[in-house]
């Protein structure tokens, strides 16, 4: 057999570097009805992956109920109700369409919610400025009095009234390309909660430090935990005891893997916080006559949403959720069986321990989610039943497999990376054969300080199907040095004439 002869058995179609299997498509079926109506039939018109509309839908509830609601787990644990969701897709993908429609509901109401405040807003103006021109009248008295007891009383009541006066701010549900300072100071005036929701990358450059020069993570690691947040203005210190943020990103594929190389992504833990999506793109498959979402369709998942968004809008404490027996018994199944897997050394999640040891809580908010979209306006009263636990375990299986494509992509996994050494060195000696001492002698000493360390490299590469070990060579009858194993290389890389 010619194992350089694509057309021969013995060679399949080797798999890419960190890609174990296909990827799953994201479980429409485990969103409530409702959305997953509108997720399937969005995804259908604009010829987009589920996995987009999915991520935006989860980001949309999150907006909705971030900020108003906590889960109870069990004692002092509790888990705040809001998701940073990132899908990465390449160019002309259609993200901004798909970000529109399921956001669009929550910007409507948005801007009804701002009608319905500002006359609330004309009338503590003006009462702030009558209280001012009393405030004046009675400075003027006590100037005049030269300083009596009752008159500096009187003028001291009249500017404390002044400040006892509230003038509401505009509501902001969701902010866009926005500095973590900007960010920070909106947080702080819509009592404790933002959506930043954007069909672009952008954010993580701002993050980074395009505007300020210097990498700040501290909204985002506070928003993502509920922790207090403290913002000084020139005026004065503002806080809120618990600071909810919701991020929900569409990137192009390569940023998932610059990101990863930005100063503190990874170490500030920023990275293990996000629910990342590597959907195979479609582009050149897609149908150009897709069926238009129905009607009926549209208008549920607007009217559920918005109803969701208003009635959430004015708690002030936030919902308390329970988990039902069932419910909590399937949490704990769960971690038991995660555990395990994030040993550092014998894990298959432990490179990733950093995410993965947040999947447990990220199921918790996911199955609140579920639960308060099923559940809008009174599912405070309800605790959190087995079948939506069990709907979001699905979907936090989901995230987790994409998340180990997401970092492996990002170059996490160090027995992956050495492989990628490896198979970057056949690449650029296209060799059709060679013998792991050989390898040895051509790769970098950081990765592969003695010969013996290039063979874990040649397990991974031989498992995805880029190269074959040839049997073992025979001893030498005279002695001697034994032959270095060696290695057919995939005709894909070598060619047929190599």
């Amino acid at each position: 057999m010619n194992l350089h002869d694509q057309n021969e058995p013995g060679w399949d179609t080797p798999t890419p570097l960190g890609t174990h299997s296909t990827l799953p498509p994201f479980p429409a079926h485990c969103l409530p009805d409702w959305v997953a109506a509108f997720v399937e039939a969005i995804a259908e018109e604009t010829q987009t992956p589920v996995d987009a509309a999915g991520c935006v839908a989860l980001a949309a509830l999150s907006t909705a109920a971030g900020g108003r609601a906590i889960v109870q787990v069990r004692g002092t644990y509790t888990e705040p109700v809001n998701l940073f969701t990132v899908v990465a897709l390449p160019p002309a993908s259609r993200k901004s369409a798909v970000f529109k429609a399921l956001t669009s509901p929550i910007l409507k109401v948005e801007a009804e919610l701002t009608e319905r405040i500002k006359p609330q807003i004309v009338e503590a103006e003006l009462a702030q400025s009558i209280a001012a021109g009393v405030a004046d009248k009675a400075k003027s008295k006590a100037i005049g009095s030269k300083g009596a007891p009752d008159a500096l009383a009187d003028a001291s009541d009249a500017v404390a009234a002044i400040e006892d006066i509230e003038v509401p701010v505009l509501p902001q549900l969701v902010a866009d390309d926005v500095t973590p300072e900007r960010a920070a100071s909106i947080l702080c005036d819509q009592g404790g909660r933002l959506a930043v929701l954007s069909a672009e990358g952008g954010i993580f450059q701002i993050l980074a430090g395009r505007y300020s020069g210097a990498p700040n993570f501290d909204l985002f690691l506070k928003g993502h935990a509920g922790d207090m947040l403290r913002v000084d203005r020139r005026d004065r210190t503002e806080h809120v005891e618990s600071a909810i943020l919701t991020l929900g990103l569409a990137v192009q594929p390569d940023v998932i893997r610059e990101i990863a190389t930005g100063p503190g992504f990874r170490g500030k833990g920023l990275l293990g916080r996000f629910l990342y999506s590597l959907p195979e793109s479609n582009i050149g498959s897609r149908n150009v006559d897709p069926d238009p979402v129905p009607e009926d369709v549209a208008a549920t998942y607007e009217e559920r949403l918005t109803r969701m968004v208003v009635h959430l809008f004015d708690w002030t404490d936030p919902i308390r959720l329970q988990l039902s027996p069932e419910a909590d018994e399937l949490r704990l199944d769960y971690a038991r069986r995660l555990e395990p897997r994030l040993h550092p050394r014998t894990g298959d999640l432990g490179h990733m321990s950093d995410w993965a040891g947040k999947s447990v809580g990220a199921i918790v908010r996911i199955a609140a989610l579920l639960h308060l979209a099923d559940n809008p306006t009174d599912g405070y009263r309800l605790p959190i039943a087995g079948d939506t636990m069990a709907a979001a375990i699905r979907i936090g299986e989901y995230f987790t497999r994409h998340a180990e494509a997401a970092f492996d992509h990002m170059g996490a996994d160090p027995e992956v990376e050495r492989a990628r050494l490896l198979l970057g060195w056949i690449e650029r000696k296209q060799v059709s054969r060679f013998t792991v001492r050989e390898a040895f002698r051509g790769l970098p000493r950081s990765a592969f300080r003695k010969a013996s360390d290039v063979r874990p490299a040649l397990e991974t590469l031989e498992g995805y199907g880029w190269i074959a070990a040839e049997p073992p060579p025979p001893r030498n009858p005279n002695g001697g040095r034994t032959p270095s194993p060696a290695y057919q290389v995939h005709p894909q890389i070598s060619g047929p004439g190599a």
